[in-house]
């Protein structure tokens, strides 16, 4: 009792949006104190050894560039644990460095988890946390604490709909009165926007691109409706032929043509979240409108596309990638809505 009021007492504790494409951590009283890929560079040895060589914006460096006995490993696969050992190893990481490399502390965390993650899954991002150091852990459903984040009435009994893409998932959620009413979850967010990118070059141009410059397409040229068609951008790559690096150009109109199947998941899933609202708080988002969150809602005319498909009012928070730590900061920081909103992990 007495060691774990000294541990109580020497932590600080953290919430963490634990995402597919990138982590954020929130420390109580300081804010975001980081920030960076969901990435863990490996060195491996014989045996099955692995020993961890860079973790976030050093290992994301690393990924299609390290010879073959370094691998740069994304934990999280669709929003969940794929690689157990990884991810204990990069949350450890990530709580040393909220606490300035302080190695006995032992804090609480609140991690956010998609809404529609198995037992199983709950179990291996518990599991995951209490090895990496946790003294307590809870976990928080991703809208709900996007929702939180943004700032909507959510205790109160009005409908609020809310659409958080990530790099893993897509969730989409009606909250009322502290809960999910209803909710769906995608496992199609930025990754597989990168992919289809990748896809298409292969397919339509015989070209191979790397994840990170696929990505790059899509935050520089990517768009849910196009205004510009002929809008440009030069792109590297390895012709899959001849073996030999190639250069060529794309235009907004192929690269929207690429992203049609990943975007079209997202809108249906939000049209078919609205066929099952209750119809009384479905009235609500007439004038409330829908909030989207996430990487993913920084893609161009992602508003004007859904505002096309719904006729409802879209709203994109104002810094739609940190509204879900943020969301899980600030039920860390006010206990009342601590007890509402997460599950402890136990």
């Amino acid at each position: 009792m007495v060691l774990k009021s000294l541990f109580g007492m020497m932590s600080s504790d953290l919430s963490i949006d634990l995402g597919t494409a990138n982590t954020l951590v929130y420390l109580k009283g300081k804010g975001i104190v980081a920030d960076e890929p969901s990435v863990v560079a490996v060195r491996e040895g014989g045996r099955g050894e692995r020993r961890i060589i860079a973790v976030g914006n050093e290992a994301k460096l690393m990924l299609g560039r390290t010879p073959e006995s370094i691998r740069a490993i994304r934990p999280l696969k669709d929003g969940v644990i794929a690689d157990f050992e990884i991810a204990e190893h990069m949350l450890k990481h990530f709580i040393k460095k909220a606490h300035k490399r302080k190695t006995l502390v032992r804090p609480r965390i609140i991690i956010s988890i998609p809404s529609g993650v198995t037992q199983v899954e709950r179990r291996a991002v518990i599991e995951s946390a209490y090895t990496a150091g946790a003294r307590e852990v809870y976990l928080i459903e991703e809208p709900i604490a996007a929702a939180i984040g943004v700032g909507l009435p959510i205790s109160e009994p009005t409908g609020n709909m809310i659409v958080d893409i990530g790099g893993g998932t897509t969730e989409v959620a009606v909250i009322s009165m502290n809960d999910i009413v209803y909710a769906q979850s995608v496992r199609t967010g930025g990754d597989k926007m990168d992919e289809a990118i990748i896809q298409y070059m292969k397919r339509k141009y015989n070209l191979l691109l790397g994840e990170s410059f696929a990505e790059r397409v899509k935050i520089d040229l990517g768009a849910a409706v196009v205004e510009n068609g002929n809008e440009k951008m030069e792109i590297r790559g390895r012709d899959l032929g001849s073996g030999i690096p190639k250069t060529m150009t794309v235009t907004a109109g192929e690269i929207n043509e690429a992203l049609s199947v990943p975007i079209g998941v997202i809108v249906e899933t939000v049209r078919s979240t609205l066929e099952n609202t209750p119809p009384e708080l479905a009235s609500d988002f007439l004038e409330n409108g829908i909030m989207l969150t996430g990487g993913g809602a920084k893609l161009r005319n992602i508003d004007k596309l859904l505002n096309k498909e719904t006729g409802l009012p879209i709203v994109i928070a104002e810094n739609p990638l940190i509204m879900v730590v943020l969301g899980c900061g600030r039920a860390l920081d006010d206990p009342d809505l601590l007890k509402t909103v997460t599950t402890p992990g136990r």
